[in-house]
């Protein structure tokens, strides 16, 4: 898959290349993934790309506040040949014209007390007072359908504001991986897969370790950016 990013802001990093795979690991329990999909602050459009082309009876949809990545989206759809509809604008404030089967999302999740880049692309893409936690999951829960199904990745160090927020807004927890930079680093990312009123019990998956005592990806890691296969071109907006 080839993806369009821009020179001079937010690129997709491997947290969204983790999610992909967790999501398809997820996947495997059902016999048929179809109907509408949502990527939340949908950036160069990597995810719902990655996703919507693993299963291709997913109609995918995105939403993004930035004029910049609107563009980039729109692009990548295009060059990968997926068709996709584009929501404009800010998510907790778009009136949605249909409610989402999936929704799945590598949202803005540094804490606001974090230094913050110069930037302002930057600013929007990363820190979650663009998207505060609390905002991103009810509007979620308000545009999936019952039983719909939520992934996303976050700040690991957040972990009690994300269990009791989805708790509050009718989700249970379906599924859970820690991520660690290395075996005796503390986790860094939490991959969660939430269900509108389900009842599961949660499981809990194997952490997924980054690099090796050499500093080299995992074979785990490997194999994810393998099953991604992604080929990335800097661009500018003229």
């Amino acid at each position: 898959m080839v993806l369009y990013q821009p020179k001079n802001g937010y690129c997709y990093n491997s947290d969204t290349h983790f999610l992909f795979y967790f999501i398809c690991e997820n996947f495997k329990k059902y016999k048929n993934i179809k109907g509408e999909i949502l990527d939340i602050g949908s950036g160069s459009g990597i995810l719902g790309l990655l996703v919507s082309n693993e299963y291709k009876k997913l109609n995918l949809n995105q939403c993004e506040i930035q004029k910049m990545f609107q563009f980039f989206s729109t692009k990548n759809a295009l060059t990968n040949k997926i068709d996709t509809n584009l929501y404009e604008g800010s998510f907790e404030k778009i009136e949605f014209d249909k409610k989402f089967d999936i929704c799945v999302s590598n949202p803005p999740f540094y804490h606001c007390e974090v230094i913050k880049s110069e930037n302002e692309s930057l600013k929007i893409a990363r820190y979650n007072d663009s998207l505060p936690l609390e905002k991103f999951i009810k509007k979620t829960s308000e545009i999936l359908k019952n039983d719909g199904k939520f992934f996303f990745c976050y700040d690991c160090k957040q972990i009690n504001e994300i269990l009791l927020l989805l708790n509050k807004y009718k989700f249970n927890i379906e599924a859970l991986q820690f991520v660690h930079p290395k075996v005796s680093k503390d986790a860094t990312l939490i991959l969660v897969y939430a269900r509108k009123n389900s009842k599961s019990l949660t499981k809990i998956f194997n952490p997924l370790v980054v690099f090796d005592k050499d500093n080299k990806f995992t074979n785990e890691v490997e194999n994810i950016y393998k099953k991604s296969s992604t080929y990335s071109i800097k661009a500018d907006i003229e």
